[in-house]
This record gives structure tokens, C-alpha cells and sequence, in this order.
């Protein structure tokens, strides 16, 4: 019988059953398998790997296993540049954008909110989800851990939470983010960059009681949805803040 280590790091371990979780432990190994291959049959799905090292040397996912062979896996490392020894992708992306699955709706809003590139539309399909990942360069980000599986997925990440506010949290910790929050640079509708307008531009599509009690107002480059200070900006402003409190 051939085996093989395995010891998996971080978060990487919430796929794991408990009794292999933050430990090493034996795999028996299949015929001509592949790191990858026992990787995402241990339920670790390989969008979420960013470092393999198989006896202290750092390999990609194609990389055949070898009975004896001690294998550590790494999550994606968006506070350490690990490019010099990365095998496993092209490159790290530095400046991400997101794409998010049907049942992240809410998430998708408090994204924008806080100035992050974020597509979602409520009807996506698994397959348009990942050509949208491929195409422009984004990160999936999903409660399907079966996505994550797919062979074309380089970048994605599982979100563990189901509360949306604790969503956001955690992908502004696991990403890194909290130095690129921009508050409502984006249009929560559409994704579109929010701009400062003149009022007078705009004064024939304002209620009159919009248009007497305020002054400052916004509108959205791609929808035109326009925004102004009104309490429900209010309302935003003091969630900002309480997640600004929770990153410092």
C-alpha cells in the first residue's frame, strides 16, 4: 500500500473532517494521482490552494505523488508575496475584482458600498460565473465549494459565514482589503463608479423635497442612479465606520 502525508494549513483545514485537521496524516494513494487529484478528494478545493511543498520543495498541481512523499498545503498568501516559489497559477492577483454566485446577493451590496469591484447578478450560471473569473481576471467568491472544484478556477474562495454582514468581515480579512476600502465609490445597482454631479444638471429628475433640503449630489457613471446625503447615507456612513472599527 502507497501513502502519502498530508498536513493542511489555516482555513484550508475547515474542509477537513476533525480528526485530520491541523495534524498530519496518511492518504493512500491511487494509481498515477496527481497533488491535485488527492488534494480536492481529501474535499479541499484547489481554487483556494496557493502553495504546495512535497518534501520541502514547492510543486504544481500536476505534480505525480510518490509513496513516502510529506506534503504541507498553503492558502493563498494575499499579505505575502510568495511569487518567487509559486508553481501553481500565473500570478497572484494584487488588485482584485470579484465575481459572486446567486447566494450573495447582500454581500454584493455592502462590496460595492465600500468602493470593491464586484459583479453579481442573481440569475449567473456556474459556467458564466467562471468564464467572468477567467475573462477578467477575478476572484469567485462562493457558497458552493463544487464551483471551486472546476478544472478552469484559479482564483476563488469559499465564504464560510451564511450571516452577510459577517460575510464582508471575512473577506476583507482573508483578502486583505482594509487599506482599499473607498466608501461609496460604487454604485450599488450596477458596479458603476459613482461621480459628483451639479445639481442643476440634474434638478428635472429630483422630488421637490429632495431638490430644496439638499445640496450634494451623486450619480452613477453606467446607470445613472442618482445619490444624495440623505439618512439613508447616514445609515451607510455608520456601517463603514463599524467595519472600519472591526479591520483597525
Amino acid at each position: 500500500m502507497r501513502t502519502a502525508t498530508f498536513r493542511f494549513y489555516e482555513e484550508l483545514n475547515d474542509f477537513l473532517p476533525k480528526n485530520r485537521r491541523k495534524r498530519p496524516f496518511y492518504y493512500v494513494l491511487k494509481f498515477n494521482q496527481s497533488v491535485k487529484d488527492a488534494i480536492e478528494a481529501l474535499g479541499v478545493p484547489h481554487a483556494e490552494v496557493d502553495l504546495i511543498m512535497v518534501n520541502s520543495e514547492s510543486v504544481g498541481f500536476n505534480y505525480q505523488l510518490h509513496d513516502g512523499d510529506m506534503v504541507s498545503v498553503y492558502p493563498v498568501f494575499e499579505t505575502l508575496d510568495i511569487s518567487p516559489i509559486i508553481k501553481l497559477r500565473p500570478e497572484p492577483l494584487r488588485y482584485p475584482g470579484f465575481v459572486l454566485d446567486v447566494h450573495l446577493g447582500k454581500l454584493c451590496k455592502y462590496m460595492r458600498m465600500l468602493g470593491f469591484d464586484t459583479i453579481y447578478r442573481n440569475n449567473l450560471e456556474d459556467a458564466e460565473i467562471i468564464n467572468i473569473a477567467i475573462e477578467q481576471k477575478r476572484i469567485i467568491l462562493t457558497r458552493d465549494i463544487g464551483i471551486l472544484k472546476n478544472r478552469l478556477v484559479s482564483h476563488g474562495y469559499w465564504v464560510r459565514s451564511q450571516h452577510p454582514r459577517e460575510q464582508l468581515l471575512e473577506v476583507i480579512q482573508r483578502f486583505d482589503l482594509s487599506c482599499s476600502i473607498k466608501p461609496f465609490y460604487r454604485c450599488t445597482v450596477c458596479n458603476g463608479v459613482v461621480e459628483k454631479v451639479d445639481k442643476e444638471s440634474i434638478s428635472q429628475l429630483l422630488e421637490s423635497g429632495t431638490k430644496k433640503y439638499f445640496t450634494d449630489f451623486f450619480r452613477c457613471s453606467a446607470c445613472k442612479k442618482i445619490y444624495w446625503k440623505g439618512s439613508h447615507y447616514e445609515k451607510m456612513k455608520d456601517f463603514v465606520s463599524g467595519i472600519f472599527k472591526k479591520n483597525i
